[in-house]
């Protein structure tokens, strides 16, 4: 986003232990949190005045079945509503703005073990969709980006069942290591990193864009492929004991 010419706000929840980075501002957020939304949110506009595109890409992996994650981790998708409150007010003020929300292949597909994260992904998926109608006559579009596998520390950073169960336990072992695989031979940053400065960019946007050569596949196998075909090469996929 800096390369292509806009002036760039990032955000940590520690920026002390952020590494500089030509070209980007970065300041203290945490998303879990109403007040350091609003304090970052108001400093943006106090330093440039406006808010052209807004990137949401706060987010943490959540592993393990559905049965061992408690209700206190399923809370995904909560920061990006947190971040859409505070910009939107700004954006259709000045007549235009773009909310670019990072799903993922999971919000189109299951994922055996990784329940609670693929429901926060479905929600940001329909919550976006529905968020676009509402803001378009306003100048404003809220826009989607699908990334698939990618080469980060997801996996390792991702949160573990808080009450784990020794019945999930063989499986849950199974695809943490073919997640660990998966991510090991994703697509570079770089690849989503590119998608959504079209997302920011393009004349004409699309709702929905996929990153990378999977997250395409999947998008179009999910809307092609017959439901009996497609529940087949998930736990073909996924290997799951039954």
């Amino acid at each position: 986003m800096a390369a292509t010419g806009f002036d760039v706000i990032g955000t940590s929840r520690d920026t002390s232990r952020v590494a500089p980075l030509g070209g980007v501002t970065f300041l203290d957020l945490d998303v879990a949190g109403d007040a350091s939304a609003a304090a970052a949110v108001q400093q943006v506009i106090k330093r440039f005045g406006r808010i052209d595109v807004l990137v949401d890409n706060a987010g943490v992996g959540s592993m393990g079945a559905a049965e061992e994650t408690s209700v206190a981790q399923a809370q995904g998708v909560f920061g990006v509503m947190r971040m859409v409150k505070e910009v939107l007010p700004h954006m259709r003020a000045q007549g235009r703005g773009r909310i670019i929300n990072l799903s993922s292949v999971v919000g189109l597909i299951p994922s055996p073990y990784m329940a609670v994260y693929a429901a926060s992904k479905h929600a940001i998926e329909g919550y976006t969709e529905s968020l676009d109608h509402e803001v378009r006559e306003y100048g404003v579009r809220a826009l989607l980006v699908e990334p698939a596998y990618t080469r980060t520390g997801f996996e390792a950073d991702s949160a573990r069942p808080d009450t784990p169960l020794q019945v999930y336990a063989k499986q849950r072992h199974t695809f943490d290591r073919l997640m660990a695989e998966a991510i090991k031979g994703g697509d570079a940053p770089a690849v989503v990193a590119k998608v959504i400065v079209a997302a920011a960019t393009d004349a004409r946007p699309k709702l929905r864009y996929t990153a990378g050569p999977v997250a395409g596949r999947a998008s179009t196998l999910r809307r092609f492929v017959p439901a009996r075909a497609f529940d087949k090469q998930i736990r073909k996929l996924n290997k799951p004991a039954g």
